[in-house]
């Protein structure tokens, strides 16, 4: 007691425990998806730090005397005779070697589906925008976290990778040259890139991660999470259960399940054998390599570009590969910026604390379909070759194929999720006003067969009608904006016509099924012609 009374005077961690660990959090079990990327990256940062005590992150060239016999007496790089070391002479090596890899894989996956599920729902919104954008940086860090690691062993799939990465920084105009000097040491693959990674990996973006972590989560646990709609929730109170102790039980209990699941997959399911692949020599390229799968799209995008090149003041644009990374950057950003362009587009200034169903905003709903439709696509285009040979398919049709794909499958999905997400509004509506199927059939007096319906709970009714449905702006409702615009500024009228046609495209008629009025909810109408 002595102790924790000195704690407390100096600390004041009594009375910051107080007041912050009694902290209602609300409990849905989407919200397990963001914990599935913390405790990744806690096993990452674990498993990372046992297998920096025996990788050598070096280029001299050794004969290699290892235990595995195929490669006695080859020569290769430091950097690969430590980790053929870690994977088959240190005890337990290569199953942390293989959690970290696929503690990688989890992280990236999980960081997607937790996006994924925080912008369907509309969690984004205001108060919590810095919370997506710092969830949001941490995913081309981790994209890029894991491609410094797998560029890390230098075998032959790796370097074929690291190849891959070479060219396009090459690419890059104007810096291309002196960053892939920088970063190789030289032509390459110059005596480097292995060093250099390794801090890249080990300290700088490990660094920046922590530091947009330790931000999204203060910053969640300030703001708490939003929470779905339910009886007795609002924008002003939070239901669900206090973090001491049983949230702070449960997260320990679901931290140790992820670490298990990810200890018996690393196991039972081998990944990324590099002993198999052998050293990496420049005029030697792997059969088949496929980058991870969190790459994959970026793969694909440089596979069904064409070979267009243009000369500019006497320097040479490789535009197959400068057009995918452009697009890569442009998708991310689309990605990053897009709350406060939704916010822009309704003119919404206010706090939100309920979450939304995916069916209520059906425009969103389809541009995140549509989203990882195209991903999906692209993911498919990085595999063209395998495909080929596996399907016995010319590698020019099947490339073709994906390059429709991505101007086609993309806006078909939107305009299908769209007309789903309306079709499940209308059956939300049928349900709150003529109630629910029950699938008996009763006979009138006068010889028609009716179904009877059920009348729904007031709590599944408060649930299917307890979303906004916001207005679309109006030319006339921006009047004001307008008339005090500088005179002489015509951009300012197109962008707020621009405004006006998006805010008409997202919330207007054709895009929202109106939901029942409070006084439509009282009494169900009626289910047959005689008023029964």
């Amino acid at each position: 007691m002595r102790f924790a009374d000195w704690m407390d005077n100096r600390g004041g961690l009594y009375r910051w425990a107080r007041n912050t660990m009694r902290r209602t959090f609300p409990d849905h079990w989407s919200f397990l998806l963001g914990e599935i990327c913390l405790y990744s990256l806690i096993l990452l940062v674990v498993t990372g730090l046992y297998l920096t005590l025996f990788f050598h992150p070096s280029m001299d060239t050794v004969v290699y005397r290892g235990g595995y016999a195929p490669l006695q007496g080859v020569r290769m790089s430091q950097a690969y005779a430590s980790a053929l070391h870690i994977s088959l002479d240190v005890r337990g090596g290569l199953l942390i070697r293989q959690m970290h890899h696929w503690a990688a894989l989890i992280l990236v996956a999980g960081i997607l589906a937790h996006m994924m599920r925080t912008f369907f729902s509309g969690a984004f919104r205001k108060p919590r925008e810095i919370i997506w954008i710092t969830g949001f940086g941490l995913l081309p860090l981790a994209l890029f976290e894991g491609l410094t690691g797998y560029d890390l062993p230098d075998d032959l799939l790796s370097g074929t990778g690291t190849r891959v990465v070479q060219g396009g920084i090459l690419s890059t105009p104007v810096v291309g040259t002196y960053l892939s000097m920088f970063l190789f040491g030289g032509e390459f693959p110059g005596r480097d890139y292995v060093p250099r990674f390794n801090s890249i990996h080990l300290l700088v973006i490990p660094g920046m991660m922590t530091a947009l972590l330790l931000v999204h989560l203060i910053l969640l646990f300030h703001h708490q999470h939003a929470q779905f709609p339910g009886p007795g929730r609002s924008d002003r109170n939070t239901v669900g259960m206090p973090l001491l102790w049983r949230r702070a039980a449960k997260s320990g209990g679901y931290f140790l399940l992820v670490s298990a699941v990810i200890a018996v997959i690393s196991a039972v399911a081998q990944i990324n054998p590099i002993w198999q692949y052998g050293p990496y020599r420049p005029d030697h390229v792997s059969s088949g390599s496929q980058p991870d799968w969190y790459m994959g799209f970026a793969d694909g995008l440089e596979r069904i570009m064409p070979g267009w090149e243009i000369r500019l003041w006497g320097h040479t644009l490789v535009l197959d590969v400068l057009i995918p990374l452009v697009t890569f950057g442009l998708v991310l950003a689309a990605i990053g910026v897009y709350p406060f362009f939704e916010a822009w587009i309704n003119g919404d200034r206010s706090d939100h604390h309920l979450l939304e169903r995916p069916r209520n905003r059906p425009v969103r709903t389809g541009l995140g379909v549509a989203w990882i439709t195209l991903y999906f696509v692209l993911f498919v285009a990085a595999s063209n070759d395998i495909i080929a040979t596996h399907f016995h398919v010319s590698v020019n049709a099947v490339t073709w194929a994906a390059r429709i794909a991505v101007f086609v499958v993309p806006p078909v999905a939107y305009f299908v999720t769209k007309r789903i997400a309306l079709g499940l509004q209308r059956r939300d509506r049928d349900r709150v006003l003529h109630g629910r199927e029950t699938g008996i059939i009763k006979l009138l007096p006068h010889g028609e067969y009716i179904e009877v319906h059920s009348l729904l709970s007031q709590e599944k009714v408060h649930r299917l009608t307890a979303h906004e449905q916001p207005p679309p702006l109006t030319l006339s409702s921006l009047a004001r904006d307008e008339d005090t615009a500088p005179p002489g500024a015509p951009s300012a009228t197109h962008l707020t016509r621009l405004r006006v046609r998006l805010s008409q495209a997202m919330f207007g008629e054709k895009n929202n099924i109106t939901k029942p009025k409070a006084q439509e909810n009282r009494e169900p109408e009626p289910s047959a012609k005689d008023g029964t």
